[in-house]
């Protein structure tokens, strides 16, 4: 199976930019649908992005299209999330996540191999 781990959280002031990756081990990623998600204090987990195995395909929530990127390095193993124009609303724990089905979600049920998470605080 895959482990992941996420870094690049960190505190900003809006309209700020940030990058997370997400670095796999145990299993290359080019086997898995990759996603991001987050969750915010006293809410429940989102859909944030996800990408198919081939880069070829993105999804993204409504709340982030147009302001952040997801992307994958099949080679590196690794996962992005390019985040541009950053909100408040934008704060909270992003965790990245896989699952072997070609699904991009963005159903949390759907993602097998979870991260434990990066805080991304935006303050205003």
């Amino acid at each position: 199976q895959v482990q992941l781990v996420e870094s690049g959280g960190g505190l900003l002031q809006t309209g700020g930019s940030l990058r997370l990756s997400c670095a796999a081990s145990g299993r290359t990623v080019s086997s898995y649908t990759m996603a991001w998600f987050r969750q915010a204090p006293g809410k429940e987990r989102e859909f944030v992005a996800s990408i198919v195995r081939s880069g070829g395909r993105t999804a993204y929530s409504d709340s982030v299209k147009g302001r952040f990127t997801i992307s994958r390095d099949n080679v590196k193993n690794t996962v992005a999330l390019q985040m541009n124009s950053l909100k408040p609303e934008d704060t909270a724990v992003y965790y990245c996540a896989a699952h072997q089905g070609y699904a991009l979600g963005p159903t949390a049920d759907l993602f097998d191999y979870w991260g434990q998470g990066t805080q991304v605080t935006v303050s205003s």
